[in-house]
């Protein structure tokens, strides 16, 4: 494939757009997508490969801060970074004590989105178990969500939640008859590669049944295990195998639709994936300076909310800031050098151009391998195993992928560097949504002339 270096502007590029209504647009994302799944043969990723040969692909996908899944994917449909989109981190900050609790609610998000202005423009959108999508304006909308256990020992419950939650009322109903039988608790467990086949399944009726304009699906288990077994292992081999042939079977709906001469697939990804050896415990250096205690109320002062492979710094007071920052890097910085060179210091600056949260006084990034944890108690270094993610997006494992084809996609294309906030501009374009402009861009090169 021909490789495309890029400008800058995309403006006026001058593309032929043609009616929305005429134009079909499949967004599926796989978590934990790495570019290698695709490039290298001995993933066995055989159908997205054999796409791919008649389409486009980069090289890598720069992430968002942290790069983690929901901030990630609410970039994918704005094409903007979470300074605007609001959606920080996985799970809201709470110093008292972790509840479970995730941004599963759309309402959170503070900018238009490709559902919102789809909706604005008539266009029948579905969304299947997209991220921050609780009460998304989605046509149809099976959304990620779970209750929390009632109970300690319990676990939480997804099949009910998503099926309270689904809308129109009644649809839950009818992918169960129509697509993938009756669902039990243990189809959304994600130790089962077959919950990414049940939602590709459901993601192919609604293609078939209604023909959105727009589709966004979230494949789950390659992320679950490449956490468990870290960047390779057999479950990952096999998660990689089975969404592969979930790609296949929404490719077949379509075909089976009529939709193929009109449809543009784009599969993508929220963030690579890092070996894990070392946890740090940030907030251990706060308790013991007087700074956090998480059973009291009152106790606290500051607290560090970990993402994985970052760590955010906040203040229960803004009128404290300065004084607990002076304080925070002191603590850090009298750290043994062994442990302080695990981890380098991100500031508000470097926060505000990567587009992080801006709430947080600074920002902890550790070196590949290393994460952190919110243990306020035992030693500040301890071991780890698996692999996550959550890094400064500045290193080529963390890079997640991008794969396109189909309608208006330019043959052979090659984007050697692009980010997750050029997803949406490409959207935009072949459902003619008019999209603010955000953080991303369209690629010369990419949509055909």
């Amino acid at each position: 494939m021909k490789k495309i270096f890029l400008s800058l502007c995309w403006a006026c590029l001058g593309y032929v757009n043609v009616h929305a209504q005429e134009n079909h647009v499949i967004l599926i994302s796989i978590d934990g997508l790495r570019p290698e799944f695709y490039k290298d043969a001995g993933w066995n990723m055989v159908h997205l490969r054999q796409a791919m040969q008649n389409g486009a692909y980069s090289d890598g996908v720069e992430g968002v801060f942290p790069t983690v899944t929901y901030p990630s994917h609410t970039t994918m449909i704005t094409g903007v970074k979470p300074l605007q989109h609001g959606i920080y981190y996985n799970t809201p900050s709470e110093p008292l004590g972790v509840t479970g609790r995730w941004n599963w609610e759309y309402e959170k998000i503070q900018v238009p989105t490709i559902f919102s202005v789809a909706k604005e423009k008539g266009l029948v959108t579905a969304s299947v178990f997209w991220p921050v999508s609780v009460g998304s304006p989605a046509t149809y909308n099976l959304p990620e969500y779970w209750y929390l256990p009632k109970s300690k020992g319990e676990s939480r419950v997804v099949s009910k939640a998503v099926a309270e939650h689904t809308n129109p009322p009644g649809l839950y109903e009818e992918v169960e008859n129509g697509a993938v039988g009756q669902l039990e608790e243990i189809d959304f467990n994600g130790d089962y590669i077959g919950m990414d086949e049940n939602l590709a399944r459901i993601s192919g009726y609604l293609v078939r049944k209604y023909k959105p304009a727009f589709l966004a699906v979230h494949l789950v288990t390659v992320d679950h295990f490449e956490h468990e077994q870290g960047r390779d292992g057999e479950k990952v081999r096999a998660a990689i195998a089975g969404v592969d042939r979930g790609i296949k079977t929404i490719i077949e709906a379509v075909d089976k639709a009529g939709l193929t001469s009109t449809t543009t697939f784009i599969i993508t990804g929220d963030h690579g994936f890092v070996d894990i050896h070392t946890s740090l415990a940030p907030n251990l250096l706060l308790a013991k300076a007087g700074l956090y205690d998480s059973k009291n109320a009152n106790g606290w002062k500051a607290y560090f909310h970990t993402a994985g492979g970052s760590a955010f710094l906040h203040v229960k007071h803004l009128k404290d800031s300065a004084t607990i920052r002076k304080q925070v890097l002191q603590l850090l910085n009298a750290l043994p050098n062994r442990e302080r060179k695990l981890f380098v210091i991100k500031d508000r600056a470097e926060l505000d151009k990567i587009g992080a949260d801006k709430d947080a006084i600074l920002a902890l990034a550790p070196i590949p391998g290393v994460v952190f944890n919110t243990k306020a108690t035992g030693n500040f270094s301890r071991a780890a195993k698996g692999g996550t993610h959550g890094y400064f997006p500045d290193f080529k494992e963390i890079e997640t992928g991008f794969v396109a084809f189909g309608n208006h996609i330019q043959p052979g294309a090659v984007i050697p560097k692009m980010g997750l906030v050029d997803i949406a501009p490409i959207i935009s374009e072949l459902l003619h949504l008019n999209m603010p402009q955000g953080d991303g861009m369209l690629y010369p090169g990419l949509l055909k002339k």
